[in-house]
């Protein structure tokens, strides 16, 4: 994990990924955020989904740096309690990721998790 991470309702966000989240919604001009999400799918069972959105809704948990936001859903929250979304930058590309202490097993392509 890189840096200290921004934790609310039991979900953190690090330096790195409020820094790239920062330089990605400058280019965007409109008033974004990132929404994190988990869905039903993948290799493994579920996934991560990493998506610019407008609208924060009532039950999301915002986390919230320097005016730079990331929200949760309230159906992905439980899956999410303890995690950690981090930014990496590493010979196999850049991307977000999550550290997520409920997920059992993962997938080779870091999107895709069991519990």
């Amino acid at each position: 994990m890189d840096g200290a991470a921004q934790i609310s309702g039991g979900i953190g966000v690090t330096e790195a990924a409020f820094a790239q989240l920062g330089t990605i919604l400058e280019s965007a001009g409109a008033e974004k955020f990132l929404r994190v999400a988990v869905l039903g799918g993948g290799c493994s069972g579920f996934q991560y989904t990493f998506e610019l959105d407008e609208a924060v809704a009532g039950d999301d948990i915002v986390i919230e740096k320097d005016g730079v936001r990331v929200a949760v859903d309230a159906v992905s929250q439980p899956f999410l309690d303890g995690a950690v979304i981090d930014y990496k930058n590493e010979l196999i590309g850049a991307h977000f990721a999550v550290e997520n202490p409920n997920a059992t097993s993962s997938c080779g392509c870091g999107t895709s998790f069991s519990i």
